[in-house]
């Protein structure tokens, strides 16, 4: 129980931090929350409505723009994660600007790491870190490399892709026309997985994780009695070209599944059939999920 209670304080912290963050910040253009569905997670826990532990971290971007002598102004942005245990531990930031060459972003980016380890332990730091930011980035845009320590080997870190797969449950699906659109908008959004209508509905959906989240973001405006994210899976692919990404599926495409219906208006669907199927997709698991009990 006491994890819980340390586990919401922090969950707590950072909520009203990020209401802090966008009172004083009102436009996108200077905060922006790009995981919403991460930030709904969190409040959902904080309400104590959910006891499972966030499946992924809150993501923004902090803008700033500064003053540089003789090139007026330059904008500096903050891509911000917070790890659920935050401020328990530190955010973890990444400075970028079009006039820092690499080796400056990467000089930049460690010493904002030094301060962060040696001012912050346990306290939220987000505006102190923009404060740091405003001062002292400008300086590394003159910064001259070529004779420093830093090697190529840091310069070479690839852009890391997050593979995504989105377990959707809802209180029953009957709806053609909502049936057609999550079959539509997965095969415009390169999605795979699966929609097995009736009560309850599930939906699994798998690919990019920004494709999952647009996803998402349209099926949950649709008007339903009871829909939300039962489980989420996100695993970071280094490179994460196409291949990597054919690689996570467990889907070839997303179709929709009708198992045997019994009942009168033929809408309950085979919960046994759907744990085989799911079994067979190396998925069984995530059968307890949906329905709190174990397959057979």
């Amino acid at each position: 129980e006491t994890t819980k209670m340390a586990n919401q304080e922090e969950a707590e912290i950072q909520i009203s931090e990020l209401d802090l963050l966008s009172s004083m910040f009102p436009y996108e253009e200077e905060f922006a929350v790009t995981d919403q569905l991460a930030l709904a997670e969190l409040k959902h826990y904080v309400e104590n409505e959910s006891a499972e532990v966030p499946s992924s971290k809150v993501q923004f971007i902090l803008n700033v723009k500064i003053e540089v002598p003789n090139a007026s102004m330059v904008e500096f942005s903050m891509a911000c994660a917070l790890p659920f245990k935050y401020p328990t531990v530190l955010p973890e930031i990444t400075v970028r600007s079009s006039l820092l060459s690499r080796s400056q972003q990467i000089l930049l980016n460690s010493d904002l790491k030094t301060y962060l380890m040696q001012n912050f332990s346990g306290e939220p730091c987000m505006l102190s870190v923009r404060e740091w930011v405003k001062d002292h980035a400008a300086a590394y845009i003159d910064k001259d490399l070529s004779s420093s320590s830093i090697t190529v080997s840091d310069a070479t870190q690839s852009e890391v892709t997050t593979f995504t797969r989105l377990w959707i449950y809802s209180h029953h699906i009957y709806n053609k026309q909502k049936r057609k659109n999550i079959v539509d908008w997965a095969k415009e959004l390169s999605l795979s997985g699966f929609c097995m209508p009736g009560k309850p509905g599930v939906v699994c959906v798998e690919g990019l994780q920004s494709s999952c989240e647009e996803f998402w973001s349209r099926v949950r405006r649709l008007t339903w009695k009871r829909i939300l994210i039962r489980h989420r899976e996100d695993v970071s692919l280094e490179g994460g070209g196409h291949a990597d990404i054919q690689k996570q599926r467990k889907f070839s495409t997303l179709e929709e599944k009708c198992f045997d219906a019994h009942g009168a208006r033929g809408n309950h669907m085979d919960l046994g059939q759907l744990y085989h199927f799911l079994e067979e997709k190396g998925c069984a698991d995530i059968f307890q999920m949906y329905f709190g009990v174990e397959g057979h």
